[in-house]
C-alpha cells in the first residue's frame, strides 16, 4: 500500500524520497505494509492549531499522530474493506525539529525518520503516558529503528530515552 506524503510548509527544506523510503521499510518492520499512511510535514502554524485543538496545548511539537483504527498496542487493525485499510495520519512538525537539530546538533534527516518511527508506533496503539506504556512503545521503537539500520547502515535510535 502507499505512503502518501505532503509538505505542508516552506520553512525548510524537506527531503520527501529518503522520508517515504524509511516510512515503508519502518511500516514493513511493525508488520503493516499492506495498510496505507499519510505523512504531513507541518509548520510551526499548523502543529501549534492542531496541538491546541487535540491536546489542549497551544504550542508547536514534533509529532502528532492520528490513528484510522483503534487498536491495542501492537495490534494490526483487521479492516472489513478496502477502504480501511488506513493507519491513519502522521503530522510531522519539521519547523519545530529543524529548530531543535540546529540547537543539538543532530542531523535533521535522522530525527525526522525516528520521530516518523513514534509517530507509526502511535498509529498502532503505543502510549507513552505511564512507565510501562513507555517502555513498550521505547522497545518497539528501538525494535523498528534496528531494521531501519540493518537495511541502511544507519545508526538510529529512539529519542525518548530518558522520558521515564
Amino acid at each position: 500500500m502507499s505512503v502518501a506524503l505532503r509538505n505542508a510548509q516552506r520553512a525548510v527544506p524537506v527531503r520527501r524520497a529518503p522520508l517515504r523510503r524509511a516510512v515503508c521499510v519502518l511500516r514493513a518492520a511493525l508488520g503493516a505494509s499492506r495498510f496505507d499512511v499519510g505523512l504531513v510535514c507541518a509548520g510551526n502554524g499548523l502543529m501549534r492549531r492542531l496541538n491546541g485543538a487535540y491536546r489542549q496545548r497551544s504550542e508547536p511539537t514534533d509529532v502528532l499522530s492520528f490513528p484510522f483504527h483503534q487498536v491495542a498496542a501492537g495490534e494490526l487493525p483487521r479492516p472489513r474493506c478496502r477502504e480501511e485499510y488506513n493507519l491513519g495520519d502522521i503530522f510531522l512538525g519539521v519547523e519545530y525539529i529543524h529548530q531543535q537539530c540546529r540547537a543539538t546538533g543532530e542531523d535533521f534527516d535522522s530525527v525526522l525518520a525516528v520521530t516518523a518511527a513514534h509517530g507509526l508506533c502511535h498509529l498502532l496503539g503505543y502510549q507513552h503516558n505511564t512507565k510501562h506504556e513507555w517502555q513498550q512503545m521505547y522497545q518497539k521503537e528501538v525494535e523498528i529503528l534496528e531494521y531501519l539500520n540493518r537495511l541502511t547502515g544507519a545508526s538510529l535510535r529512539p529519542l525518548t530515552a530518558g522520558l521515564f
